[in-house]
Parts: structure tokens; C-alpha cells; sequence
């Protein structure tokens, strides 16, 4: 059984930090690909980061340059570094794992999904 938890999340002023954790287990990373998918309130989810040993990472615009995906393959985790944290991040974070070996952020690829942290980024 796979299981992704992730945790990390929390309230933040504009321009600060959060680094948020997803531990996987049951799912090898060197066999897929990790992704971030956010829902911001009243929207759908968007996918905003992916990791594969293929790919490499991958992220959509509005985050590139500000968040960093990383993972630990020996601790079965995936982090996302996320600096310059604007009030539109606000959104509840999941992680996502996905069989094939290749990035991408179509939903449908996506085989494993944690229950989401809330990120909240208000003054």
C-alpha cells in the first residue's frame, strides 16, 4: 500500500518561508515521479512541481525561481522549498506520485495522493 503524508505547511507573512515534507511510503521514487499539486480557495487544482530521476525538476512559472523541489530517495521524501511566498500561494499543498518515469503535470498520470497541508501566506 502506498501512502503519501505531507506536513510542513502553516501560516506566513508575504515574503517568507515554508519547506513542506511529503514521506512516501510503498513507492519508489527511482521508478516514478514526485509532483506538488496545489488548490488555491474556489479553484481547481493546479500541479506546480515534479521531480523524476529522468526529468530531473520541473516547475510552472508562477513558482519558478521562488520554490525548489527536492527529494531524498534513502528517506522515501520529497520536499518543496518555498521562499518569496506571495498571498496568492495560499492554498492547500499535496503530494502526488505518478508511475511514469517522466514529468508532467496531467492529473490523470498521477497514481498516489497525500490528504494536503494547508499553506496560508496573509499579513
Amino acid at each position: 500500500e502506498v501512502r503519501l503524508v505531507e506536513s510542513g505547511g502553516g501560516l506566513v507573512q508575504p515574503g517568507g518561508s515554508l519547506r513542506l515534507s511529503c514521506a512516501a511510503s510503498g513507492f519508489t521514487f527511482s521508478n516514478g515521479a514526485m509532483n506538488w499539486v496545489r488548490q488555491a480557495p474556489g479553484k481547481g487544482r493546479e500541479g506546480i512541481s515534479c521531480i523524476s530521476s529522468r526529468d530531473g525538476s520541473t516547475y510552472i512559472d508562477s513558482v519558478k525561481g521562488r520554490f525548489t523541489i527536492t527529494s531524498d530517495n534513502g528517506k522515501s521524501a520529497v520536499y518543496l522549498q518555498m521562499n518569496s511566498l506571495k498571498p496568492e500561494d495560499t492554498a492547500v499543498y499535496y503530494c502526488a506520485a505518478a508511475t511514469p518515469e517522466y514529468c508532467s503535470f496531467r492529473e490523470s498520470l498521477y497514481d498516489y495522493w497525500g490528504e494536503g497541508t494547508q499553506v496560508t501566506v496573509s499579513s
